[in-house]
């Protein structure tokens, strides 16, 4: 069955233009769209913006990038008034009830930025003053130019070009050795490892076997790349996401380690049997807004609960299940250790040992971070499950 792809309409110069909407996020395009230039305030915009007015720009392409930023700072400015009660009621709420206001406040501050949209040809060029060339980078997320016109948010843009650099420079894991054989070059849409922790604590937990590895979630594929460069002589690697596999593929291809797993699209598990199953699940039981948060953020933790359930099923005898969770979610109030511990059990499972790490990435030692006390006790854990 085809997908209906939306529409996004406008008038310019008095003539009707349409073109395709393109979100990332799955975000509907603006019921009303206003083009805009130049002249435009940022005032103006930042009311237009908070009304839902989709603004899209016919001038200079350096100043809608200026425009965004004066967005920005409107947008993060809170009236002294309004911030004061914003503290107040940060003070006053649980740690859950302060998770779910961030997420708040985060959605309304995208809506807004999102309000302006830069109209893209056919080959994905763009014919504003100034404008860049990024239909290198386009391609590369979108895939091939269709010929068709297409609408797009300028954040969104930033984001992928963003993406596109980070691509071609990579990101260097000191787990998979030394330099220039030790990088991961993550894709668009693809969950990058910079939380090394966790790479950390699958290089140096010992293995209960080298004949065979399952690695659900797969992402990157760098748990995978870890896994053999530690001599498992066969790893099979999971992933629903195509872009994923894509991604994994070319990263286990450049790390000369492609022979040695086998890449399935795949929701969980592959058929059989393994002396280790590896998995790191997204680690906040909450809602994604857009498809690379599903790499954070797990509803109703369908993939933990789906892991622990389903891995007797798919565990040697005297085999272990290695499962890699940080526990902000329990600092949040999300969900609680007994009821972590209630699954495990459940599934028929017991731990037969645990190590630790504290995070290292920036917002664990931001103090002006709203969930900064929660991120401050975060420990991220390589938990070894054994059939019961």
């Amino acid at each position: 069955m085809s997908v209906q792809i939306p529409l996004i309409h406008w008038i310019h110069r008095g003539q009707p233009q349409q073109a395709l909407w393109r979100s990332e996020s799955g975000a509907p395009a603006p019921r009303r769209v206003e083009v805009a230039d130049d002249t435009l305030s940022a005032d103006t915009a930042y009311r237009m913006a908070c009304e839902g007015t989709g603004l899209l720009w016919q001038g200079d392409f350096q100043n809608a990038r200026h425009l965004l930023q004066a967005l920005m700072r409107r947008v993060d400015k809170k009236p002294r008034k309004s911030a004061t009660k914003a503290s107040q009621k940060l003070a006053a709420a649980t740690p859950a009830e302060a998770f779910h206001l961030h997420r708040q406040a985060q959605a309304q501050r995208a809506r807004v930025l999102a309000a302006v949209l830069i109209p893209l040809e056919g080959d994905y060029s763009i014919a504003l003053r100034r404008a860049p060339d990024w239909r290198e980078a386009c391609t590369e997320a979108w895939g091939p130019a269709t010929g068709e016109r297409r609408v797009a948010t300028l954040r969104e843009l930033l984001g992928l070009v963003g993406a596109h650099e980070w691509r071609k420079k990579g990101v260097e894991v000191p787990a998979l050795g030394a330099p220039p054989h030790n990088c991961i070059h993550p894709h668009y849409g693809v969950f990058s490892p910079v939380r090394g922790e966790y790479v950390d604590l699958v290089a140096q937990t010992p293995l209960p076997g080298t004949s065979l590895a399952f690695d659900i979630g797969v992402g990157t594929g760098v748990l995978s790349a870890v896994l053999a460069r530690r001599g498992v002589q066969r790893v099979v690697a999971t992933d629903q996401d195509p872009r994923a596999l894509v991604c994994a593929r070319e990263n286990l291809q450049r790390l000369g380690v492609l022979p040695q797993v086998e890449l399935l699209q795949a929701d969980l598990f592959p058929a059989g049997r393994a002396p280790l199953v590896v998995c790191n699940p997204p680690w906040v039981p909450a809602r994604a807004s857009s498809p690379i948060e599903h790499a954070v953020y797990d509803e109703g933790s369908r993939m933990l609960r789906g892991f622990l359930s389903g891995l007797k099923d798919h565990l040697e005898p005297g085999g272990e299940g290695w499962l890699i969770l940080s526990d902000l979610a329990e600092h949040l109030g999300l969900r609680p250790r007994d009821q972590l511990l209630g699954w495990i059990a459940d599934a028929g499972l017991v731990v037969s040992g645990r190590r630790d790490v504290k995070p290292r990435h920036a917002k664990a030692a931001d103090a002006q971070d709203p969930l900064h006390a929660a991120r401050a006790a975060e420990v991220t854990s390589l938990w070894r499950l054994r059939v019961a």
